[in-house]
Protein backbone atom coordinates (compact mmCIF):
# COMPACT_ATOMS: atom_id res chain seq x y z
CA UNK A 1 0.00 0.00 0.00
CA UNK A 2 1.89 3.20 -1.03
CA UNK A 3 1.60 6.62 1.35
CA UNK A 4 -1.54 8.30 -0.41
CA UNK A 5 -3.67 5.24 0.07
CA UNK A 6 -2.21 4.85 3.55
CA UNK A 7 -3.16 8.19 4.09
CA UNK A 8 -6.42 8.02 2.93
CA UNK A 9 -7.21 4.68 5.02
CA UNK A 10 -6.09 6.52 7.90
CA UNK A 11 -8.44 9.40 7.51
CA UNK A 12 -11.53 7.19 6.85
CA UNK A 13 -10.96 5.12 10.10
CA UNK A 14 -10.33 8.35 12.05
CA UNK A 15 -13.66 9.96 10.56
CA UNK A 16 -14.96 6.34 11.18
CA UNK A 17 -13.59 6.73 14.74
CA UNK A 18 -15.26 10.27 15.58
CA UNK A 19 -18.74 9.58 13.89
CA UNK A 20 -19.20 6.70 16.60
CA UNK A 21 -18.20 8.31 19.50
CA UNK A 22 -19.73 11.66 18.72
CA UNK A 23 -23.11 11.75 21.28
CA UNK A 24 -23.88 15.48 20.38
CA UNK A 25 -24.48 17.69 17.20
CA UNK A 26 -26.94 20.13 15.98
CA UNK A 27 -29.47 20.41 13.30
CA UNK A 28 -31.17 23.28 11.73
CA UNK A 29 -35.11 22.44 12.56
CA UNK A 30 -36.50 22.89 8.88
CA UNK A 31 -34.80 21.74 5.26
CA UNK A 32 -35.85 24.51 3.47
CA UNK A 33 -38.86 27.78 4.79
CA UNK A 34 -41.32 26.55 7.44
CA UNK A 35 -44.89 26.06 7.08
CA UNK A 36 -45.76 28.86 9.75
CA UNK A 37 -43.52 32.13 8.45
CA UNK A 38 -42.53 34.12 11.60
CA UNK A 39 -42.85 37.70 11.47
CA UNK A 40 -38.92 38.00 12.27
CA UNK A 41 -37.08 36.68 9.05
CA UNK A 42 -33.81 36.29 11.25
CA UNK A 43 -35.31 34.20 14.36
CA UNK A 44 -34.88 30.81 13.48
CA UNK A 45 -35.28 27.08 14.61
CA UNK A 46 -32.66 24.45 15.62
CA UNK A 47 -32.08 21.47 17.83
CA UNK A 48 -29.26 20.15 19.88
CA UNK A 49 -29.54 16.44 20.03
CA UNK A 50 -27.68 14.61 23.10
CA UNK A 51 -27.70 10.78 22.86
CA UNK A 52 -26.58 8.96 25.99
CA UNK A 53 -23.60 5.98 25.68
CA UNK A 54 -24.68 3.39 24.07
CA UNK A 55 -24.53 1.12 27.49
CA UNK A 56 -26.80 3.11 28.83
CA UNK A 57 -29.31 3.88 26.30
CA UNK A 58 -32.90 3.15 27.37
CA UNK A 59 -34.58 4.20 23.79
CA UNK A 60 -36.42 6.62 25.89
CA UNK A 61 -36.14 10.59 24.35
CA UNK A 62 -37.19 14.22 25.43
CA UNK A 63 -37.47 17.29 24.00
CA UNK A 64 -36.42 19.55 26.05
CA UNK A 65 -38.26 23.42 25.67
CA UNK A 66 -36.53 26.40 27.51
CA UNK A 67 -38.69 29.13 28.92
CA UNK A 68 -37.70 32.99 28.55
CA UNK A 69 -41.68 34.41 28.83
CA UNK A 70 -41.67 34.03 25.05
CA UNK A 71 -39.61 36.99 24.86
CA UNK A 72 -36.11 35.13 24.73
CA UNK A 73 -34.52 31.40 25.48
CA UNK A 74 -32.60 30.63 28.64
CA UNK A 75 -31.48 28.09 26.77
CA UNK A 76 -28.42 27.36 29.10
CA UNK A 77 -30.15 27.32 32.08
CA UNK A 78 -33.66 25.21 31.10
CA UNK A 79 -32.12 23.68 28.14
CA UNK A 80 -28.74 22.81 27.59
CA UNK A 81 -27.72 22.24 31.23
CA UNK A 82 -30.65 19.90 31.68
CA UNK A 83 -29.32 17.22 29.45
CA UNK A 84 -26.67 15.36 31.22
CA UNK A 85 -29.22 14.60 33.59
CA UNK A 86 -31.48 12.82 31.06
CA UNK A 87 -28.37 11.45 29.30
CA UNK A 88 -27.27 9.74 32.45
CA UNK A 89 -29.95 7.91 32.78
CA UNK A 90 -29.74 6.85 29.36
CA UNK A 91 -32.49 8.76 27.81
CA UNK A 92 -31.68 11.31 24.31
CA UNK A 93 -32.25 15.09 25.18
CA UNK A 94 -33.09 16.98 22.25
CA UNK A 95 -32.98 20.69 22.96
CA UNK A 96 -35.12 23.44 20.52
CA UNK A 97 -34.43 26.71 20.16
CA UNK A 98 -37.84 27.25 18.92
CA UNK A 99 -38.74 30.86 17.33
CA UNK A 100 -40.32 33.18 18.89
CA UNK A 101 -44.15 34.09 18.50
CA UNK A 102 -44.72 38.14 18.29
CA UNK A 103 -48.56 37.36 18.83
CA UNK A 104 -48.62 34.55 16.38
CA UNK A 105 -49.01 31.50 18.70
CA UNK A 106 -48.82 28.89 15.66
CA UNK A 107 -45.11 29.79 15.17
CA UNK A 108 -43.49 28.23 18.72
CA UNK A 109 -46.31 25.50 18.44
CA UNK A 110 -45.25 24.39 14.75
CA UNK A 111 -41.63 24.63 15.93
CA UNK A 112 -42.56 22.04 19.19
CA UNK A 113 -44.02 19.33 16.63
CA UNK A 114 -41.50 19.54 13.88
CA UNK A 115 -39.32 18.85 16.82
CA UNK A 116 -41.20 16.00 18.30
CA UNK A 117 -41.59 14.57 14.61
CA UNK A 118 -37.72 15.17 13.74
CA UNK A 119 -37.32 12.73 16.81
CA UNK A 120 -39.72 10.26 15.48
CA UNK A 121 -38.66 10.30 12.18
CA UNK A 122 -34.96 10.12 13.36
CA UNK A 123 -36.13 6.72 15.92
CA UNK A 124 -34.21 4.15 14.20
CA UNK A 125 -30.97 6.16 13.25
CA UNK A 126 -31.06 7.85 16.64
CA UNK A 127 -32.02 4.30 18.70
CA UNK A 128 -35.13 5.66 19.98
CA UNK A 129 -38.29 3.95 20.61
CA UNK A 130 -40.88 6.23 18.98
CA UNK A 131 -43.55 5.74 21.23
CA UNK A 132 -41.18 6.62 24.44
CA UNK A 133 -40.77 10.44 23.62
CA UNK A 134 -41.38 12.89 26.39
CA UNK A 135 -40.96 16.71 26.34
CA UNK A 136 -40.28 19.10 29.05
CA UNK A 137 -40.45 22.97 29.26
CA UNK A 138 -40.34 25.27 31.80
CA UNK A 139 -41.88 28.54 32.49
CA UNK A 140 -43.26 29.78 28.91
CA UNK A 141 -41.41 26.34 27.91
CA UNK A 142 -43.44 24.96 30.03
CA UNK A 143 -47.15 26.63 28.75
CA UNK A 144 -45.39 25.29 25.19
CA UNK A 145 -44.76 21.58 26.46
CA UNK A 146 -48.10 22.20 27.83
CA UNK A 147 -50.00 23.10 24.44
CA UNK A 148 -48.94 20.28 22.56
CA UNK A 149 -49.21 18.19 25.27
CA UNK A 150 -53.33 18.76 25.22
CA UNK A 151 -54.18 20.05 21.58
CA UNK A 152 -51.61 18.12 19.26
CA UNK A 153 -52.48 14.47 17.69
CA UNK A 154 -51.09 11.71 16.50
CA UNK A 155 -47.45 11.80 15.55
CA UNK A 156 -46.51 15.19 17.31
CA UNK A 157 -48.34 14.47 20.79
CA UNK A 158 -45.71 13.49 23.41
CA UNK A 159 -45.92 10.33 25.47
CA UNK A 160 -45.09 12.16 28.78
CA UNK A 161 -44.28 15.26 29.63
CA UNK A 162 -42.15 17.13 32.79
CA UNK A 163 -43.47 21.08 33.37
CA UNK A 164 -41.17 23.40 35.82
CA UNK A 165 -42.68 25.78 36.89
CA UNK A 166 -45.28 26.08 33.69
CA UNK A 167 -47.53 28.91 32.72
CA UNK A 168 -50.68 27.13 32.25
CA UNK A 169 -53.24 29.63 31.77
CA UNK A 170 -54.17 32.72 29.50
CA UNK A 171 -56.84 33.59 30.77
CA UNK A 172 -56.32 37.71 31.19
CA UNK A 173 -56.14 38.26 35.21
CA UNK A 174 -54.75 34.93 36.01
CA UNK A 175 -51.99 34.64 33.44
CA UNK A 176 -48.17 36.68 33.60
CA UNK A 177 -49.15 39.33 30.83
CA UNK A 178 -45.81 39.46 29.21
CA UNK A 179 -46.38 36.12 28.36
CA UNK A 180 -49.68 36.33 27.43
CA UNK A 181 -49.19 39.51 24.87
CA UNK A 182 -45.81 37.95 23.71
CA UNK A 183 -47.67 34.55 22.83
CA UNK A 184 -50.91 35.98 21.54
CA UNK A 185 -50.59 39.79 21.11
CA UNK A 186 -52.44 42.66 23.52
CA UNK A 187 -55.38 42.30 21.84
CA UNK A 188 -56.31 38.74 21.72
CA UNK A 189 -59.87 37.03 21.64
CA UNK A 190 -61.19 35.23 24.77
CA UNK A 191 -61.62 32.37 22.52
CA UNK A 192 -57.89 32.21 21.42
CA UNK A 193 -57.17 32.59 25.44
CA UNK A 194 -59.36 29.28 26.51
CA UNK A 195 -58.03 27.66 23.92
CA UNK A 196 -54.21 28.24 24.56
CA UNK A 197 -55.09 27.61 28.51
CA UNK A 198 -53.71 24.18 28.53
CA UNK A 199 -55.92 23.99 32.36
CA UNK A 200 -58.90 24.18 29.96
CA UNK A 201 -57.79 21.84 27.26
CA UNK A 202 -56.65 18.60 29.45
CA UNK A 203 -58.59 14.86 28.07
CA UNK A 204 -58.00 11.72 28.87
CA UNK A 205 -55.56 11.34 26.01
CA UNK A 206 -53.27 14.04 27.41
CA UNK A 207 -50.29 12.74 28.50
CA UNK A 208 -49.21 11.46 32.09
CA UNK A 209 -47.47 14.65 33.93
CA UNK A 210 -45.03 15.09 36.36
CA UNK A 211 -45.08 19.12 37.72
CA UNK A 212 -42.88 20.92 39.61
CA UNK A 213 -42.81 24.38 41.23
CA UNK A 214 -40.84 26.64 43.99
CA UNK A 215 -43.54 27.97 46.74
CA UNK A 216 -42.48 31.28 46.61
CA UNK A 217 -42.57 31.43 42.94
CA UNK A 218 -43.57 35.11 42.33
CA UNK A 219 -43.66 35.05 38.39
CA UNK A 220 -45.85 31.71 37.98
CA UNK A 221 -48.13 31.47 40.92
CA UNK A 222 -47.95 27.94 42.32
CA UNK A 223 -52.05 27.20 41.55
CA UNK A 224 -51.17 26.97 37.51
CA UNK A 225 -49.85 23.85 38.86
CA UNK A 226 -52.34 22.41 40.97
CA UNK A 227 -54.91 23.46 38.66
CA UNK A 228 -53.51 21.26 36.08
CA UNK A 229 -52.79 18.34 38.30
CA UNK A 230 -56.30 18.60 39.56
CA UNK A 231 -58.00 18.29 35.32
CA UNK A 232 -55.03 15.91 34.61
CA UNK A 233 -56.48 13.81 38.00
CA UNK A 234 -60.21 14.33 36.81
CA UNK A 235 -59.51 13.20 33.70
CA UNK A 236 -58.00 9.75 34.89
CA UNK A 237 -54.49 10.97 33.57
CA UNK A 238 -51.39 9.77 35.86
CA UNK A 239 -50.11 12.86 37.18
CA UNK A 240 -47.50 13.56 40.27
CA UNK A 241 -46.82 17.50 41.46
CA UNK A 242 -44.28 18.51 43.62
CA UNK A 243 -43.93 22.19 45.57
CA UNK A 244 -40.84 23.16 46.74
CA UNK A 245 -40.59 25.13 50.11
CA UNK A 246 -38.24 28.38 50.19
CA UNK A 247 -38.10 28.08 46.13
CA UNK A 248 -38.35 31.01 43.44
CA UNK A 249 -39.16 31.00 39.95
CA UNK A 250 -36.30 29.81 37.01
CA UNK A 251 -34.04 26.59 39.00
CA UNK A 252 -34.25 24.71 35.67
CA UNK A 253 -30.59 23.46 36.36
CA UNK A 254 -28.60 25.59 38.46
CA UNK A 255 -28.10 23.95 42.58
CA UNK A 256 -30.32 25.06 44.64
CA UNK A 257 -28.38 23.09 47.77
CA UNK A 258 -30.74 20.67 48.99
CA UNK A 259 -33.84 21.45 47.01
CA UNK A 260 -32.01 20.52 43.46
CA UNK A 261 -31.11 17.20 45.47
CA UNK A 262 -34.66 16.45 45.51
CA UNK A 263 -35.28 18.03 42.48
CA UNK A 264 -33.05 15.27 40.66
CA UNK A 265 -34.29 12.36 42.68
CA UNK A 266 -37.85 12.99 42.16
CA UNK A 267 -37.72 13.35 38.48
CA UNK A 268 -35.33 10.31 38.46
CA UNK A 269 -38.06 8.02 40.55
CA UNK A 270 -41.40 9.79 38.51
CA UNK A 271 -38.99 8.50 35.57
CA UNK A 272 -38.42 5.09 36.50
CA UNK A 273 -41.96 4.55 37.61
CA UNK A 274 -43.21 3.39 33.98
Amino acid sequence: MNLKKIFIFASFCAMSLSLSAQQSFTLDLYSGKPKVKSSDAKDTARVWVYLPEESRNTGRAILILPGGGYEWLAIDNEGHGLAPFFNDLGIAAIVLKYRMPHGKPQVPISDAEEAMRLIRHSAQQWHINANDVGVMGSSAGGHLAATISTLSKDDVRPNFQILFYPLLTMMPGKTHKGGHDNFLGNKAKTKDERLYSPEQQVSRHTPRALIMFGEKDDLVPTWNGTNYYLELYRHDVPASIFIYPNVGHGFGSTNNGSTNLCKWADMRSWLQSF
